[in-house]
């Protein structure tokens, strides 16, 4: 008979500490400029580096802008600060956090809407990103203090409608809980990096989310209207720019997601069915709603300007743009290029699992099609090197790509 007691021989880990609210308690919400000067004396007074993230109101409102920036920093505590009344004043806040380091968890996600606030860091540690270049296949914030610092984070506000006023506690909780831990993981992550050699891989693609510009408007946003691919004719596309392009001025102007002013499956179904008349339209899903019946007649005048326009005016079918085809295309359209981008794929896949590396961060995937599509006239080393760092590859991602990647393109050459 075993004897062998099973709590000293179990392997199982401890359970992780679920944490319902900031250790400190609920932070009061900073919303005057009294309060806002106290708190950056605080900041001011800090140590090391500043957690940072933001609640936003995607799916809620037009405007991606932040309704809460929440901030902790070791010796100064934990503090959310409402912008709303604020009016975007925040000088001394800024005056304290743009000489710091920030911690964020995805901070691409966070620095636009920090940025409009005239909120910029110094240098940044982003431990989403630290998270993948560390080998680890799961990066959410919780997932991530859950294995590396025992905590489980309470979760569940991040899709709310965070421009509600007030804000209710446990929202603020969470909020607060964000940031509470960001800090102590940077640390984890860093010391795990250092251990894999990666540290100056993650400090060069941190150094180049920060510095990013902002991307570009769009051209034509509403051909990526969902189900458009339904719409064959260049009148019927005409309909759905123009409901669309009415859709985006009433979002604005009510500063609602458009998808909240009408859903993209809404214009697709008034096209497809050429509504005409009030009874047409309020006969489909969504028009016949009390709240869509209202705007029956502006939908209705723009979708008769489309049927009145030139046919010069008409928008014509959607046009490549400069780079490459979808890659189910390439067989047909280039054989060669389909064959070298499959070679190149099976050489940074074998190169990222050796390193531990998600194969989308050792090349951005769009800069590899590039590259196999018209490759460098020098398909030397040298040469593919160069055509990465014209492409906005970093160092790190050059040195360790530009030898494989050109045996690949070579043996298809």
């Amino acid at each position: 008979m075993d004897n062998a007691d099973p709590d000293l021989d179990s392997t199982e880990e401890p359970a992780a500490v679920t944490l319902t609210e900031p250790a400190e308690g609920t932070p009061p919400v900073i919303a005057d400029a009294e309060a806002l000067s106290q708190a950056c004396e605080a900041l001011s007074q800090g140590s090391g580096a500043v957690a940072v993230d933001t609640e936003r109101a995607s799916g809620y409102r037009y405007w991606p802008k932040a309704y809460l920036v929440q901030l902790r920093r070791e010796g100064a505590g934990t503090f959310l600060v409402d912008p709303v009344p604020l009016e975007g004043r925040l000088e001394p806040l800024a005056k304290v956090l743009n000489h710091t380091e920030w911690v964020l968890h995805a901070a691409s996600q966070d620095l636009p809407c920090l940025a409009e606030l005239e909120l910029y860091p110094e240098s940044l540690f982003d431990t989403e990103l630290a998270g993948r270049l560390a080998g680890y296949d799961r990066v959410a914030l919780g997932t991530l203090v859950e294995q590396l610092l025992g905590y489980r984070l309470e979760k569940g506000h991040s899709a709310a409608d965070w421009s509600k006023r007030p804000l209710p506690v446990e929202w603020l909780n969470y909020a607060a809980l964000d940031v509470e831990l960001l800090v102590p993981l940077r640390e984890k992550l860093e010391t795990e990096l250092a251990a894999q050699g990666k540290l100056e891989w993650a400090y060069q693609e941190f150094e180049y989310v920060r510095a990013a510009p902002a991307p570009p408007p769009r051209v034509e946003p509403w051909r990526r209207t969902s189900g458009i691919h339904k719409i064959r004719s260049p009148r019927g596309l005409a309909a759905v720019r123009a409901l669309w392009e009415a859709r985006d001025e009433l979002a604005r102007k009510r500063d609602r997601a458009p998808s909240r002013v009408l859903p993209d499956s809404a214009i697709i179904n008034a096209v497809l069915a050429n509504a005409k008349t009030s009874a047409d339209l309020q006969a489909l899903p969504v028009f016949s709603g009390r709240v869509q019946r209202r705007y029956t007649g502006n939908w209705l005048r723009h979708l008769q300007a489309a049927r009145t326009l030139d046919a010069s005016e008409l928008p014509t079918p959607a046009t490549p743009g400069d780079g490459p085809p979808p890659v189910n295309r390439w067989s047909d359209k280039d054989p060669d290029a389909a064959a070298r981008l499959a070679a190149a794929r099976t050489a940074l896949s074998e190169l990222a699992e050796h390193h531990r590396l998600p194969v989308e961060n050792l090349l951005l995937p769009d800069l590899l099609r590039r590259t196999c599509w018209r490759p460098p006239t020098d398909l030397s080393p040298e040469g593919v090197a160069e055509a990465l760092r014209a492409g906005g590859a970093r160092p790190w991602q050059i040195e360790l790509a530009a030898a494989p990647l050109s045996e690949a393109l070579h043996a298809q050459a």
